[in-house]
């Protein structure tokens, strides 16, 4: 099973447009303050809308689809109807979610003491915010990713990932300049799969193999 999936960060992205001011007054006070910077708010509201229609057309039910159609899901001041519609699923998105999370941790944990040390020490330093600067293919089982984790929470430098022992790569173009959001390892009878979403663009990156060398190179 995949966990952490375009379709699931689609979804994720969308929460946002479902989170309304609390009150009329704090509604009015971002329109006012808006105004005074010389911006129109409710055309910034349609905008960013617009950008995402067919996500939330795609993710949200039906009732809420004539607030997307028109433009007012976040560009007037919320209906109680809509904002009743939008606390329910809000409820059944972060317990969804919650349990996702939940169950790959369970996962992990049972496959942990089956992996190999790097492979455990590439998960749990997480690569969350580092950007692919490089790829490359020199032997047949063997594939070289360089990350700048300058902007991650590890290594905070350039470091190499050498897969070796390699037996399947799905989307081995990564585009240079990718973001490095989530990912997630699985147990093979051979080793490990490893699944990286990515962003810039939207992409999944699947790499089967049976061990992986981490260096830091500068």
């Amino acid at each position: 099973m995949r966990y952490f999936t375009k379709e699931w960060y689609e979804e994720a992205q969308i929460r946002s447009f479902l989170i309304f001011h609390e009150t009329q007054k704090e509604w009015e006070a971002e329109i006012a303050w808006y105004e005074s910077e010389g911006l129109n708010y409710k055309e910034i509201c349609k905008n960013n809308l617009e950008s995402k229609r067919a996500d939330l057309l795609k993710y949200l039910p039906a009732p809420f689809h004539p607030y997307i159609e028109d433009g007012t899901l976040k560009s007037e001041f919320p209906s109680e109807e809509l904002r009743k519609m939008a606390d329910q699923w809000l409820l059944e998105y972060d317990e969804k979610s919650k349990e996702r999370g939940t169950a790959y941790r369970n996962y992990y944990n049972s496959i942990k003491s089956s992996l190999p040390e790097n492979v455990i020490e590439l998960y749990e330093k997480s690569l969350h915010d580092a950007r692919v600067t490089s790829t490359e293919k020199h032997l047949k089982d063997e594939f070289i990713m360089t990350l700048d984790c300058r902007g991650g929470y590890h290594y905070l430098t350039d470091i190499r990932l050498t897969f070796t022992g390699v037996q399947k790569i799905q989307l081995a173009n990564v585009s240079l300049g990718s973001g490095w959001l989530y990912d997630e390892v699985h147990l093979t009878e051979t080793g490990f799969e490893l699944h990286v979403l990515l962003d810039g663009p939207l992409m999944e990156f699947t790499i089967s193999a049976e061990n992986v060398k981490i260096e830091v190179i500068s």
